[in-house]
C-alpha cells in the first residue's frame, strides 16, 4: 500500500469527517490519484443501504398504524392518525427522488407486512391471529392519503 492510500485509509479510520471533506475536495478537482477508491465505493454502496432501511422502516411504521386503526378502534388517536399522514407524506418524496426504491418497496411491502403485524401485536397486546397473516392492504391503499382501513374518512 503506497503512503498515500495508507494515509487515505488512515484518515477514513479515525477522522471520517476529515476523510469526507478531502475526498469531496479531490473529486471536484478532479485527482484521481488522492482518491480512496475502495472505501468511497463502500460509502456510496451504504448510501442506497440507508435509503433502504428508511424506506422498510417507514413502511413498517405505516402498516403498523394501519393495523391499529383497523383492528383497534376504540383506541385511535391523533398521534395514529399523524403518523399515518407523516409516513404517507415522507415515502413519496423518497420515490421521487430515488424511483427505484419504489420498486425495491413494492418487493420489501411483504416482509414489512410481517415485522408490522408483529409489532402491531406487541404494541396492542392483542394475539398475533388477530391481524391476518398475508397483507390486509395493498401497496396503493396504504400510500393513498385517502385510503382509511375502516373506510372512514379523515
Amino acid at each position: 500500500m503506497s503512503t498515500k492510500t495508507a494515509s487515505r485509509s488512515t484518515s477514513y479510520d479515525s477522522d471520517f469527517n476529515e476523510w469526507t471533506q478531502a475526498q469531496g475536495h479531490a473529486l471536484r478537482s478532479k485527482r484521481a490519484a488522492d482518491l480512496d477508491w475502495e472505501n468511497l465505493a463502500e460509502e456510496i454502496e451504504s448510501l442506497g443501504r440507508f435509503d433502504q432501511r428508511e424506506v422498510k422502516s417507514r413502511l413498517t411504521t405505516l402498516l403498523v398504524h394501519l393495523l391499529k386503526w383497523r383492528y383497534q378502534p376504540e383506541k385511535r388517536s391523533d398521534s395514529w392518525t399523524d403518523t399515518i399522514a407523516r409516513e404517507r407524506m415522507e415515502l413519496p418524496f423518497i420515490f421521487e427522488q430515488s424511483p427505484s426504491l419504489l420498486g425495491f418497496a413494492g418487493g420489501a411491502f411483504a416482509k414489512a407486512y410481517r415485522l408490522a403485524r408483529s409489532e402491531a401485536a406487541r404494541q396492542t397486546r392483542l394475539p398475533i391471529r388477530s391481524f391476518p397473516s398475508e397483507p390486509a392492504f395493498s401497496m396503493d391503499d396504504v400510500l393513498d392519503p385517502d385510503f382509511w382501513p375502516d373506510g372512514s374518512s379523515q
